[in-house]
């Protein structure tokens, strides 16, 4: 895994118990998956500048498992779990740095999508040997 987000949980980003809510748990994934893409495929938002396609999200699947409070410093961690042909899966894990406790995770499935179409594309070689290499050894 490795570092694709690093922030901190602001008191306006919580609920009236004091916890950081749901959408903002949600808008650092986000914000975490587009420095993975990056990391990935040196893709930022304006890279496709003919719009053609991008990896768009499909499932996430989040887990909570510690709070967070205002103040929290935090850092989302992320690995490739899976390479198809027209998909990725990504595992994020969202890290309390104070006790390095999981207070999150988000697995989460992306296709890559033509813009134009509509549709799911396949993945050419180059691109799932790109994302390949972030996969981690068999075990």
């Amino acid at each position: 895994m490795f570092s694709v987000y690093k922030g901190g949980a602001q008191p306006w980003e919580c609920d009236s118990l004091g916890h950081l809510t749901t959408r903002f748990y949600t808008a650092m994934f986000d914000d975490a998956s587009y420095h993975f893409l990056c990391e990935l495929f040196g893709w930022t938002g304006a890279s496709d500048d003919a719009g053609e396609r991008a990896f768009v999200d499909v499932r996430h699947e989040v887990d909570f498992s510690d709070e967070v409070k205002a103040g929290e410093l935090l850092e989302i961690r992320a690995r490739l779990e899976r390479v198809g042909t027209k998909s990725l899966v990504a595992r994020y894990d969202m890290i309390k740095r104070g006790n390095g406790e999981t207070a999150a995770s988000l697995r989460a499935t992306y296709v890559l999508f033509d813009l134009q179409a509509r549709c799911a594309l396949a993945m050419d070689e180059p691109l799932r040997d790109r994302a390949s290499k972030f996969l981690p050894p068999a075990s």
